[in-house]
């Protein structure tokens, strides 16, 4: 089974059915939120991508230059891009209890990541414009607000392998579902034993 099907199948099943496969090959209580998200969009179909993970601030003024802030950005535009594709951002503010403080997502990155190849985003963090959000690209959020702040990344990628969005750590590259409230994520590998126990 390639692995658009298999995508294709994780997306047809809801949540807990996922979390109940996954418990039959892994530890259970670990890869799935434990506190509700916002979700954008309810009337939109679940998504399942492979993790591209960051950490965010926004509570307070970037420490680097504009320069240096606009090329770590500029980074992250291309690490998104490298795939693999579809990709699920999963984005980590790490302002602990100011969470949410100022908002990276809005009109313009939802509309660059969902051309970068990207289905939707997970975060903990907060989201704005939602009247002129790119259509059809889901998110999960811990709240929404008005303002940017100082809203900037920290790190993604290899530097930040994993980013933890209300209990769930998501490994940069696993496989993520998310639907209306909740997100999963799980290896790679058992996307197909998930789909072969739901058959």
């Amino acid at each position: 089974m390639s692995t658009l099907e298999a995508f294709r199948l994780l997306a047809t099943l809801d949540t807990p059915t996922v979390c109940n496969a996954l418990e039959q090959i892994r530890p259970q209580a670990q890869g799935y939120t434990v506190k509700p998200l916002l979700c954008g969009f309810p009337v939109l179909p679940p998504i399942v991508g492979y993790a591209r993970t960051a950490m965010l601030r926004a509570k307070t003024p970037p420490a680097g230059s504009a320069a240096e802030v606009k090329a770590l950005r500029h980074a992250w535009y291309r690490h998104v891009d490298a795939g693999p594709r579809p990709s699920v951002i999963v984005m980590q503010d790490v302002d602990g209890e100011d969470a949410g403080y100022g908002a990276f997502w809005g009109e313009v990155h939802s509309a660059v990541h969902q051309g970068l190849g990207a289905v939707g985003l997970v975060t903990n963090g907060s989201v704005r414009d939602l009247p002129q959000w790119a259509p059809g690209f889901q998110f999960l959020a811990g709240s929404i607000g008005p303002s940017h702040a100082y809203a900037k990344l920290v790190g993604f990628g290899g530097a930040v392998e994993r980013a933890r969005v209300k209990g769930c750590d998501a490994i940069l590259k696993n496989v993520v579902k998310c639907r209306r409230a909740a997100s999963v994520q799980m290896g790679v590998g058992s996307k197909e034993g998930i789909v072969g126990r739901n058959e």
